[in-house]
């Protein structure tokens, strides 16, 4: 090996500064540095644990508590919007044709109750301890077993596509800024969460909403998961039924009109 500055000579004392090298001094901080994050980081976490148990049944309780007080915010604006047509229309100067032009506008947009035969179609999670009905299937994943936002979206697009007059899912009347939404295996729709089953119900001509719901190529994909794993399907038609009419607010948040 041939001899170098850095290297001590036989018989002398090792220079420490100069095999100390700036470079190495840098690599010994970095590394020292990172000892000291990763032991903060771990003693943190040894004394904050925001996935216990406990935490996350507060949050569950916060949602479900937030999701009442949606429910009785609507009831709450859906009755004053009754009080202040009321009022409106004692003396509001307007002639019979803007009268019938108004009320064709507010039952498009949802805000009135809608009376007709109904159709409703409840969708359910599949047993947690399912197995494959039929042969050549492979054994369920647990995303085999239960309702997906894409079953319900498929299901409220059939419904219109049958030519539903209305549409309510749950306890609320869809309108055309409605999103029907899933977050894990809950719906989210309006500020309300739901759980399954879920209940869809259209007023229209149940002949003709049944056949939509045969036609759709997303929902003969589900069923068959229907058969083989066993998610809930179940169509009924009601006779008679009195849709509510949308009693959430109509101002939009993001969307503005054109010019």
């Amino acid at each position: 090996m041939s001899n170098s500055a850095d290297s001590p000579q036989p018989g002398s004392t090792p220079d420490r500064a100069r095999r100390f090298k700036p470079v190495r001094l840098l690599t010994v901080g970095v590394f020292a540095l990172a000892g000291l994050i990763f032991f903060t980081s771990f003693d943190t976490a040894k004394g904050t644990n925001i996935r216990t148990d406990a935490s996350l049944l507060k949050l569950s309780d916060l949602i479900q508590e937030r999701s009442h007080k949606n429910g009785q915010l609507d009831e709450t604006n859906g009755s004053l919007r009754d009080d202040v047509e009321s009022l409106a229309e004692r003396d509001n100067g307007s002639t019979a044709a803007e009268e019938a032009k108004l009320a064709a506008l507010e039952k498009n947009a949802g805000t009135q109750k809608l009376r007709g035969k109904a159709l409703t179609v409840t969708l359910d999670d599949a047993p947690p301890n399912a197995k494959a009905k039929l042969p050549g299937y492979p054994e369920p994943q647990p995303d085999y077993l239960v309702i997906h936002q894409q079953d319900l979206q498929a299901v409220v697009n059939a419904l219109w596509q049958g030519g539903a007059k209305g549409i309510k899912v749950m306890d609320q009347r869809l309108i055309s800024t409605s999103a029907v939404r899933c977050v894990g295996n809950t719906l989210i729709l309006q500020g309300r969460v739901y759980s399954p089953p879920y209940r869809i119900q259209a007023v229209g001509d149940p002949e003709k909403l049944e056949e939509a719901l045969t036609a759709s190529p997303a929902i003969q994909n589900y069923m068959v998961y229907v058969n083989v794993y066993g998610l809930g399907w179940k169509v009924e038609e009601n006779g008679t039924t009195t849709l509510p009419g949308y009693s959430g607010t109509v101002d939009l948040h993001y969307a503005k009109p054109v010019e």
